[in-house]
Order: C-alpha cells, then sequence, then structure tokens
C-alpha cells in the first residue's frame, strides 16, 4: 500500500487525526482575509464583463494574416476609441472583440480595420451582440443560481437538519465570492463559459460537504446517550475519515482542469479557454477547503449551541476530569471498555464508535474463563 493510502487507512480507523474543528477559528479568521481580499478587488477592479454582457462587435480576420496580434489591437483601439480584445484562433485568423459600440460604429470601424489590416472590408466579418440579450443572459445566470441555492438548502434540511443547510450555504457563498473575486483581481474576461463553470463548481463543492455530513450524520446517532465524546470530536472525526477521499477527488478534477488553464491557455495561447478553466480551477480548490475547514466547523458550532449537546459536553468533561483524578489513561477513557460495534460502553450505554476504537483492556470481554485456545 502507497504511503498516503496507508495513512488514509489510519485516518478511517481513527488511528491518527489533524484537530481541524479545534483550529476553526485559525480558519474562519484565513476564510474571512481571504474573503475580504476578494471583496476588495471587485469593488475596486470590477469584473471585465464579456461581449455577451455588455453588448459589441466581433470582428473576424481571414487566415493567414501579416498582421499581429498587438498591431491588430493597436489599430481596434485607435478606430474605436475602447479597449479591443484581439485573439489569435487556431486556424491563423483573428478575433477582435470590441465591447460597448453600437451598429452605426461597427460599420465605421470594420472601414478603418479593414483599411489598416489592408484587407477587403467584405472579408472582414462583422457579428453585432445587443446590450439587451447580454442583459437577458445576466438575470438567467442570477435566476439559476438562486434556484440552485434554494434547492439545495431544501435538500439538506430534509435529507440532514437545517444547520447542515445553512453551513453548505455559508460555504457555497464563500467558494463564489471567492472565486469571482480572483477573476477581478486577474482580470480575466467574464462569459457565458464562466457562469457555466461557476455552477459547476457548486456542485462539486456541494458533493464533498454531503460526504463529510453524512458521515457525521451516521456517527452522530444517539450521541447523547454516551458520555465519551462531544459533538466536535465526532464531526472532527468525520473530517479525517474523509480527508483522503476528499483530496483524491479534488487533485483528480484540478489535473485536467490546470491543463485546460496552464497548458491551453497559458502556452498553447487559446485565450478562448481561460473563462471556464479559471473558474473550475479556482472554484475546486476553494470548494475543497471549505468542506473541510468551514462547512463542517461551521455545523459544529451550531450544534454545541443546543442544550442537549452542552449538557454533552459538561458530561463528557466532567468523566474525564474524573479519570484524570483517579489516574485512568485519557485515551481508554474515550474508547471505553469494550466499546465494539453492538457493545455497551462503560456507562451502560449503546457504543459510538466501532471496533477500531476497542481498546486492550476490552478485549476478550464474554469469553469462558479457562486455557486459551
Amino acid at each position: 500500500m502507497s504511503k498516503l493510502g496507508t495513512i488514509g487507512a489510519r485516518l478511517h480507523r481513527g488511528e491518527i487525526a489533524y484537530d481541524f474543528v479545534g483550529k476553526r477559528k485559525i480558519w474562519y479568521g484565513i476564510s474571512i482575509l481571504i474573503t475580504i481580499t476578494a471583496i476588495v478587488g471587485l469593488a475596486v477592479r470590477g469584473l471585465n464583463m464579456g461581449i455577451e454582457f455588455e453588448g459589441g462587435a466581433v470582428f473576424t480576420t481571414p487566415t493567414k494574416m501579416s498582421a499581429s496580434v498587438a498591431q491588430a489591437e493597436e489599430y481596434a483601439n485607435k478606430a474605436s476609441g475602447h479597449q479591443a480584445i484581439v485573439q489569435k484562433l487556431g486556424n491563423g485568423s483573428l478575433r477582435i472583440q470590441i465591447a460597448g459600440i453600437d451598429t452605426g460604429q461597427s460599420d465605421r470601424i470594420k472601414q478603418e480595420l479593414a483599411k489598416d489590416l489592408k484587407l477587403d472590408p467584405e472579408k472582414l466579418a462583422a457579428d453585432l451582440v445587443g446590450p439587451s440579450w447580454g442583459e437577458q443572459i445576466a438575470n438567467k445566470a442570477w435566476e439559476g443560481l438562486a434556484i440552485f441555492m434554494v434547492l439545495v438548502v431544501i435538500y439538506l434540511a430534509i435529507a440532514f437538519e437545517w444547520r447542515m443547510a445553512v453551513a453548505a450555504l455559508v460555504a457555497l457563498i464563500h467558494d463564489i465570492t471567492i472565486t469571482t473575486g480572483i477573476y477581478a483581481l486577474v482580470g480575466f474576461e467574464v462569459t457565458p463559459g464562466t457562469v457555466i463553470g461557476l455552477l459547476t463548481i457548486l456542485g462539486y463543492s456541494l458533493y464533498d460537504t454531503v460526504v463529510v455530513f453524512d458521515s457525521l450524520k451516521e456517527q452522530t446517532k444517539d450521541l447523547t446517550k454516551q458520555t465519551r465524546f462531544t459533538y466536535s470530536e465526532i464531526a472532527n472525526r468525520s473530517i479525517n475519515g474523509t480527508l483522503v477521499r476528499s483530496i483524491n477527488t479534488t487533485v483528480v478534477a484540478l489535473l485536467p482542469v490546470a491543463g485546460l488553464l496552464f497548458i491551453g491557455g497559458g502556452f498553447l495561447g487559446a485565450g478562448t479557454l481561460n473563462d471556464i478553466s479559471l473558474s473550475l480551477f479556482v472554484g475546486l480548490a476553494a470548494g475543497a477547503y471549505s468542506s473541510i475547514f468551514i462547512a463542517t466547523p461551521l455545523v459544529a458550532d451550531l450544534k454545541e449551541r443546543e442544550p442537549a449537546m452542552k449538557n454533552l459536553t459538561k458530561r463528557v468533561l466532567a468523566k474525564r476530569a474524573q479519570a484524570a483524578a483517579a489516574g485512568e489513561d485519557l485515551a481508554e477513557v474515550r474508547a471505553g471498555a469494550g466499546a465494539g460495534a453492538g457493545d455497551d460502553g462503560d456507562d451502560g450505554t449503546p457504543a459510538v464508535v466501532g471496533p477500531r476504537n476497542q481498546s486492550a483492556r476490552g478485549r476478550g470481554r464474554g469469553r469462558t474463563p479457562g486455557k486459551r485456545r
């Protein structure tokens, strides 16, 4: 077994663990800092909205152009008075995109561009996009996002509980804010592909969150009937038990997206891939982070406010203090005598954890005394 596989198996069995929930204030602070940076980026720089949202014209030259991208951009800026975006397509032609111009302006710009590029105006293809169409696309995107959020909250509230629904919603808003903030800071163009990427990463983020929530739901059945673990400790066990799975799925998803962003969009110059690949890359990474460091610790915070969980925490801490005063080992107190599946713990209640936490002291309980066979 590989080293990562060995670590994953030990995490799943509860032999090793990292206190994610106990250090939740650190993760909250990091998330708040990143979120503030993203909001400042949005407020200061704003989003570079594509022509599909603002309206404008797209001019496409014939293949085998002698003019470079820089030259075409200079000509377009001079002819339109707007900032133009020029991309070289795979067949050698140039795509010149100018936002914020109307039909009358596009005819004049087409003539000037054709003259500067030494082309027949008839060979310079022009496509116009009206701002009303872009506004409709933006409104539909917001409607789709709102419907998605509402359905997510309803589903999680029914399948799990409202606290998990609230935590998942906070994590999703966290992911969207960071992704859009990165877009503002980097200056990449926002297109319908960007919107598709955002909706896609919400699904990935939700998947990782639901995996942890499902494990947490199973491990907290009849939690208040025992005195070995608090809710936060069980939540931390759930994160550790699914940690390697979350890392593996995220890395596998990020690799092809990284290929699109850094190789396709960066090295090969296919700029049209940047709009969707950046949203996917940043969103997948933020989604994995929020599932581990935000959603589950937030659920633990909300649950620990319940009177029943407050009483449980007091009983657990009191029992541990009593055990420490008697000189007992804390690990054995947490595991409980004979805490196997279906066995009763030392307080006469069903055990919450499985055989992986059974102490050596409880092995052999129920065996008839006599010679070992």
